[in-house]
């Protein structure tokens, strides 16, 4: 820490030497009482657009690594985390511990300035603060970059009262607290957010008392001058303008992605029935290709079983004649048998007729 302060002092002395930043955003490193500003001057209120998914707005238009998320600007600059609840600071230090994981997890692609340490890394990750933290910071903060996306906050709303401050009328940081307290009714849901707005309220509350007990209080008027007054109701209109812009081009958004959302649904629907009518048709087709071999495999067994009656038309008469054939040859033999009994016994007599007629002559 003591080098960075030297690193900070000595960038200081150089940067005295430099001409007045124009109103451009500039870049610059400086001591500003009582905390610090490093790395970017934004003279005007910037362009914030939402990280998608994400509840943290980012700064496109800037050259640096600029955040918004739950009521505070965060800037990742000279390998340090920084905080503001304005948008131009004062800036104060934010020990890496107490980081709130929401901006942690922002991708890479969305830090305009990365450092080179970051080359090589997944543009749609997170960085790895793990490997770049070390291990005591990693066991402390085991599953940060794990979390379920649907759950996600919503994004605060922007302090866009901040826009009629620039330039000169920029307020100092004994009097950014109550102006913030006046307009900004939004309070941090986070725990590390909450307690970063307490350690600014606690830093401006002393720099207020310190300019109090050197500087005597400037008389305030009975009444506010009418042009005063009519300033002030033309920058309260002004402001209620922009707060009603800004909640019409939340709630578009919100109406963009609800479009979005159900438009996505209605495709998975019909895509989900394309799916089943496609099924249904494949089962469809199944079917009749079963029912047609079925049919085809009915249609062979009857022609089988007519050319087997056919065949056995044929083939009765002639079975029928070979059985007659037969009958008639078992006939005939049974016959011829008989005679070959019969035979033998005529021929006894004749020879014994024969006998008895030489016996006589």
């Amino acid at each position: 820490m003591r080098g960075c302060h030297l690193f900070i002092a000595t960038s200081l002395l150089a940067a005295l030497a430099l001409p007045p930043a124009s109103a451009q955003v500039g870049v610059s490193v400086g001591i500003s009482v009582p905390g610090v500003q490093i790395g970017i001057n934004v003279p005007a209120y910037p362009e914030l657009q939402p990280v998608p998914a994400y509840p943290v707005y980012y700064a496109p238009g800037l050259p640096a690594n600029y955040f918004f998320y739950d009521g505070l600007y965060w800037v990742y600059a000279n390998d340090g985390w920084y905080s503001s609840t304005w948008y131009n600071g004062p800036w104060y230090v934010v020990e890496p511990a107490v980081v709130p994981v929401y901006v942690l997890r922002v991708p890479v692609r969305y830090y305009r300035v990365p450092p080179p340490y970051f080359r090589g890394w997944a543009v749609a990750e997170p960085p790895r603060w793990g490997t770049h933290w070390g291990p005591a910071w990693e066991a402390r903060h085991r599953g940060w970059d794990h979390w379920d996306r649907h759950a996600a906050p919503p994004p605060a709303p922007l302090p866009v009262y901040q826009r009629q401050y620039a330039g000169d009328r920029y307020p100092k940081p004994t009097e950014q607290l109550a102006i913030r307290e006046q307009r900004y009714s939004y309070r941090p849901r986070d725990t590390r957010a909450r307690e970063r707005v307490a350690v600014e309220a606690r830093h401006a509350e002393r720099g207020r008392r310190g300019v109090d007990t050197r500087q005597p209080q400037r008389p305030q008027a009975a009444t506010p001058h009418p042009a005063d007054a009519e300033r002030s109701a033309r920058a309260q209109q002004q402001e209620r303008q922009a707060q009603q812009q800004e909640r019409d081009r939340q709630q578009h958004v919100r109406q963009q992605r609800e479009a979005q959302q159900q438009r996505e649904a209605q495709q998975h629907k019909q895509q989900q029935q394309s799916r089943e009518h496609q099924e249904h048709e494949r089962q469809q087709q199944a079917e009749a290709q079963q029912q047609r071999r079925d049919e085809q495999q009915a249609r062979q067994a009857q022609q089988q079983r007519e050319q087997q009656m056919r065949q056995r038309k044929q083939q009765e008469p002639q079975q029928q004649e070979r059985a007659q054939q037969a009958h008639e040859q078992q006939q005939r033999a049974q016959r011829d048998a008989r005679d070959r009994q019969a035979q033998p016994a005529g021929t006894a007599r004749q020879q014994q007729e024969q006998t008895y007629a030489v016996a006589r002559t």
